[in-house]
């Protein structure tokens, strides 16, 4: 049997590189779909060189339908996009114009393969639990209403109503509503690996303190290699939305504790100081996610819990504090 093929949009970012050696782990050619002058992808290459690289952006619709024409893969997995909510705010249209109108030429050129070849063509999407920014219903799963409170939540329903589309027309397309997921390779524009890093100068003796907005806010945070390992599953069964989720709800301050305690750090509260420029404009006070479903229909389930998430991270960059050339 030859080998299945996968093209990954976003592959050198944190969740598309661990799906893509994850991927290749498991036999299948992987491409990647890489913007020019993608700062990570020297690091990404470096990593795993087994993947095909091809210039592209998810904003040029012919370009993106070219290129999965040339694979015709059995599986397109997205993973592009403005990447964060501070990035939505700082230019709403551009989130709106790649992270979710973006998707439509994704899903008709995919469709266009699986009816020339006469094959099935599996779509995921990695939508966001930004879908349901106001959300009443806690925890949040495939039936709570969209309501999203962020241009970067409105951009993921959008393209999360493209995908059910698709997925009616006969495409094997699913949703993968992703809750928040770090690990050592979040880039240092998320609060989670701000909190990390600096909490690791701190105990490096590198840093004096750490400088951050809302305390308070919940967010249900899970290892990223596990969220690729769903959306994995996902491409090979049953279609459908699935939300994918620790079901544990945490506070900023509970990550900024475990990162402290990480490196023996009790007294911490002295080291941290709010600051009212890094607050957002909205921001979803409770977001914590059933994955009932996709524990039931996927199998999928966590492998590493909250705090071994956040000492994982600490590590790796208590690690390069003392060496910088560790960091991989």
């Amino acid at each position: 049997m030859p080998q299945p093929v996968a093209l990954v949009t976003g592959i050198t970012g944190q969740t598309g590189g661990y799906l893509a050696e994850q991927l290749i782990a498991a036999g299948w050619t992987v491409h990647g779909l890489v913007r020019d002058a993608d700062a990570a992808e020297a690091d990404f290459v470096a990593r795993t060189p087994e993947a095909v690289l091809h210039s592209g952006d998810l904003g040029d619709a012919d370009r993106t339908s070219a290129v999965i024409a040339e694979i015709a893969p059995d599986a397109v997995f997205n993973l592009g996009g403005v990447s964060s909510v501070a990035a939505s705010w700082n230019d709403p249209v551009e989130a709106a114009r790649v992270t979710g109108f973006g998707v439509a030429a994704l899903l008709e050129a995919a469709w266009a393969v699986q009816e020339s070849a006469g094959r099935r063509v599996a779509f995921v999407q990695a939508s966001s639990a930004e879908l349901f920014g106001a959300a009443t219903q806690v925890p949040q799963n495939e039936d709570t209403p969209i309501r999203p409170v962020n241009p970067y939540g409105a951009a993921k329903a959008a393209a999360h109503h493209l995908v059910a589309v698709y997925r009616d027309r006969g495409l094997a397309a699913s949703n993968g509503i992703l809750f928040n997921h770090e690990s050592p390779r979040r880039p240092p524009t998320f609060v989670t690996r701000k909190i990390t890093q600096t909490v690791a100068r701190i105990a490096a003796g590198q840093a004096d303190e750490l400088v951050l907005g809302n305390l308070d806010a919940v967010r249900d945070w899970g290892w990223a290699p596990d969220y690729a390992r769903a959306l994995s599953l996902a491409a090979t069964g049953e279609p459908g939305d699935y939300v994918i989720a620790t079901g544990q709800a945490h506070s900023v301050r509970d990550f900024v504790e475990a990162s402290f305690t990480a490196v023996g750090i009790d007294d911490w509260e002295p080291l941290v100081r709010q600051d009212a420029a890094f607050l957002r404009p909205a921001d979803a006070p409770v977001l914590v996610g059933d994955a009932s479903k996709a524990r039931r229909v996927l199998g999928w389930q966590p492998s590493v819990d909250f705090a071994g998430m956040v000492a994982a991270m600490t590590d790796a960059d208590l690690e390069e504090a003392r060496n910088p050339a560790s960091r991989t």
